[in-house]
């Protein structure tokens, strides 16, 4: 099972203004100091971690790369390829409905990637039916094919694919496909409370609870998981007497038959008696009329959810909308979606070979990103109509998402996506500067056997070196080596070259 902190596994990097009158006593350093400065810091973190790392101006003044083509494992900073991509093809407005039709025999529900859809929105959407006067649905038709089959991605990790934040993702999405529940410490050696945040759910699950409430400085540690073939759920791990309670998740098994289920349940629930029902995963025509319909929220508003907590579920849906843009061609829209991704930021001035992408959230270890690509799709969406909603989706440093808690130092405004698996840590976005303007940066870094906070706090020094950069006259630039040269061969990772399938 996956090992949930009580810290949060994505981050965020942010835009910063002048904070502090303090902070104008830390010196500063020349643009010619800077990669002796990085290179201090990266080998303070750990001589076997890879880092790739491009800051360039916005006006593309180079100021600093090391291994800028190489592939790396991007983490969660894939998600600003997505959502760029997303912005592009679809357009801010784009919104789907989640459609109910009245056939001769019944009704016919058609799902089309909703991530907010909620039992109590559903429940208001029969409300509507019911108002009409049907009382009687001969056959229930409940259509889960707009995305085709690859609700999960077949190389997530087998513990992503069991927690609530890898939750499939189908066409009749409801609740998040995910069981929410909360952990509440109890006494000292008692075992931890669990609290169901639906009702629904609390006679519907065993808990094979092997938690444990223990003394202050031990160490906080939380596994969840549940069983593919029984309503049970396992939880493992201890917190802290007297410490706040844990929100966790797990993730639904079969989506499809937990959204009708529940439409079953709101349909009795309105008095109106159902005879069969079905769940078809491809597409049949559907002789009808739409007589009631839930508008999705716009991709606008989803691509700022996307970055700003880093929601897995969200941009996977957005990959898939991009994918049903393509004619189906007998793959999975979530297939087809990385294709569109590929045009549209190929329009946009990314180099398609500099990135390989396997999902639109990052969980998979099979995407493969440069740090190059990565600042040339900042920069091309720093000159789209989409600039400020794109940027304004970023989280800022130590103010909001991710980034709330990171970069506290920082005198300027920093706004960027974080990145965390286990092993890899990344950010990439913007940082404005007195003296150099916006500054686009991405700093990747793989391989690490360092804590995730340890990563963090060796990216964040980085960015916080940068608030200190400017250039000095009479400093002798030519003795500096801000650049690395890099080789069309150097975009392959060691582990691709050797044939290995993912970074280690």
């Amino acid at each position: 099972m996956k090992q949930i902190t009580k810290y949060t596994l994505a981050a965020i990097a942010t835009l910063g203004i002048w904070k502090s009158p303090a902070f104008a006593q830390i010196a500063p350093i020349c643009e010619g100091q800077l990669a002796r400065e990085i290179e201090t810091i990266r080998h303070n973190h750990s001589e076997r971690a890879s880092w790739g790392i491009f800051i360039e101006t916005l006006s593309q003044q180079e100021i600093y790369r090391e291994n800028a083509r190489q592939y790396f494992i991007p983490a969660s900073n894939a998600k600003l390829l997505t959502t760029a991509a997303a912005l592009q093809r679809l357009g801010a407005e784009y919104r789907v409905r989640t459609s109910i039709y009245r056939t001769e025999t019944g009704l016919h529900v058609t799902g089309r990637g909703d991530p907010s859809l909620t039992g109590e929105s559903l429940a208001q959407l029969v409300r509507l039916i019911a108002e009409t006067g049907l009382q009687q649905v001969d056959r229930l038709v409940l259509d889960d094919s707009y995305f085709g089959d690859e609700a999960i991605n077949p190389n997530w990790d087998w513990e992503d694919v069991q927690a609530g934040y890898g939750a499939p993702v189908n066409s009749a999405i409801l609740d998040r496909n995910e069981i929410p529940f909360i952990l509440h410490p109890q006494g000292l050696g008692q075992p931890l409370r669990v609290e169901w945040e639906r009702s629904i759910d609390r006679g519907r699950w065993n808990v094979e609870n092997r938690s444990v409430t223990v003394a202050e400085n031990a160490p906080e540690w939380l596994s969840v998981g549940r069983d593919l073939h029984s309503s049970t759920v396992r939880v493992s791990g201890q917190l802290i007497e007297g410490s706040p309670p844990e929100p966790v998740s797990v993730a639904v098994v079969n989506p499809t038959e937990q959204f009708l289920q529940q439409l079953q349940q709101a349909l009795t629930t309105e008095g109106i008696s159902i005879g069969e029902s079905i769940a078809v995963t491809e597409s049949i025509p559907v002789k009808g009329a739409e007589i009631a319909v839930l508008l999705s929220p716009t991709v606008g508003e989803l691509v700022d959810r996307t970055n700003r907590v880093s929601d897995n579920l969200y941009a996977e849906v957005l990959l898939r909308w991009l994918g049903t843009t393509r004619a189906d061609d007998g793959t999975s829209a979530a297939r087809r979606g990385v294709f569109v991704v590929e045009e549209a930021l190929r329009e946009l001035g990314v180099d398609p070979a500099s990135f390989a992408l396997n999902d639109g959230s990052g969980l998979s270890r099979l995407n493969w990103v440069s740090p190059e690509s990565l600042v040339q799709t900042l920069q091309g969406m720093a000159r789209s109509p989409h600039a400020r909603l794109y940027r304004n989706s970023l989280p800022v440093a130590s103010e909001s998402g991710t980034l709330q808690s990171r970069l506290s130092g920082s005198p300027y405004r920093v706004q960027a996506k974080t990145g965390t698996l286990t092993g890899v840590s990344a950010l990439s976005g913007y940082l404005e500067h007195p003296r150099y303007g916006t500054l686009v940066f991405s700093i990747i870094v793989n391989n690490s056997d360092r804590s995730t906070a340890e990563q963090r706090r060796s990216i964040d020094e980085i960015v916080l070196l940068l608030t200190r950069l400017q250039p000095c006259q009479g400093y002798d630039e030519t003795q500096s080596n801000n650049t690395h040269v890099e080789t069309e061969d150097e975009r392959t990772p060691t582990s691709r070259r050797l044939g290995a399938g993912t970074v280690s």
